[in-house]
């Protein structure tokens, strides 16, 4: 066997060699971007049962009466917002 094909057989045993790598790390990319989609979905989960209980809490501050004037403002601040979008709506129904 000459230099040469010693040579190219090095080449293409390197060859094999990068392309079983670059497989293996497809394999393992999809299987991180799968792991990535579904901590997505429970951070989302876990982001409305927290917003829930954010609901129910101030829910239950304002139906026990147990309001600082920070939280008093807080909620003045809400609902006016809450006008201000429903004008808006309406203003926009009406045209």
């Amino acid at each position: 066997m000459t230099e040469l094909e010693v040579k190219i057989k090095d080449i293409q045993s390197k060859l094999q060699l990068v392309l079983k790598k670059y497989a293996a790390l497809e394999k393992e990319n999809q299987r991180l971007e799968k792991e990535v989609r579904k901590t997505n979905e429970q951070f989302g989960q876990q982001q409305q049962i927290i917003d829930t209980l954010k609901q129910q809490m101030e829910i239950t501050k304002i139906s026990a009466g147990n309001w600082n004037d920070q939280d008093k403002k807080e909620f003045e601040k809400r609902i006016n917002s809450y006008i201000k979008e429903i004008d808006r709506c309406i203003t926009l129904l009406s045209e």
